[in-house]
């Protein structure tokens, strides 16, 4: 039952950051397409959000795998 949870919480919290990085990146692209059609925003501040929130997402999502694949007892990564 332990590993059961360990891979539902793995899977939500993957879902959780890639939910967070798409929404970082639906602003950033919105503000482009603001400054290219429209009025200014804050456009360099929102590309660095969503690349900052995509790098984080990305480490935790590979440190989670490895979590649940020690759990699993497979070694191999």
């Amino acid at each position: 039952m332990r590993l059961e949870i360990l891979e539902k919480m793995s899977a939500l919290l993957t879902a959780a950051f890639g939910l967070v990085a798409a929404l970082a990146w639906n602003g950033a692209i919105r503000a482009i397409f603001e400054k290219l059609f429209g009025t200014d925003d804050q456009i360099w501040a929102m590309l660095v959000y969503a690349v900052v929130v995509t790098i984080i997402a990305v480490l935790v999502t590979v440190w989670v795998a490895r979590v649940a694949s020690k759990a699993k007892g497979d070694n191999s990564q």
